[in-house]
């Protein structure tokens, strides 16, 4: 990612929007896994009502949140990753 301040050129924006797609595509995985771990003993066992509607709702819950979670930590580390130096121990990648 430029930091000139610049326009982005078509392989900055190329690859933003990779990690763009990455980041949604592990979030769903990731809070399908969640859900489906939280919520599947209701699925495979008889449970008592009020057990079925906790895990139900707790992972109702922790779907967005795992999503979210995993989305912004993606994004996060990519702009952090694209504003350091490409060569450890020097301070501009063009030096």
């Amino acid at each position: 990612m430029s930091m000139t301040g610049g326009r982005r050129t078509q392989a900055e924006r190329d690859a933003m929007t990779v990690e763009i797609g990455y980041a949604l595509v592990s979030a769903v995985f990731a809070a399908a896994v969640v859900f489906g771990a939280v919520t599947g003993p209701v699925w495979l066992f008889e449970m008592p009502g009020t057990v079925e509607t906790v895990l139900t709702r707790a992972g109702l819950v922790l779907l967005p949140v795992v999503f979210f979670v995993r989305v912004v930590t993606v994004l996060y580390r990519y702009r952090r990753a694209a504003t350091q130096p490409s060569q450890p121990g020097r301070t501009n990648p063009d030096s």
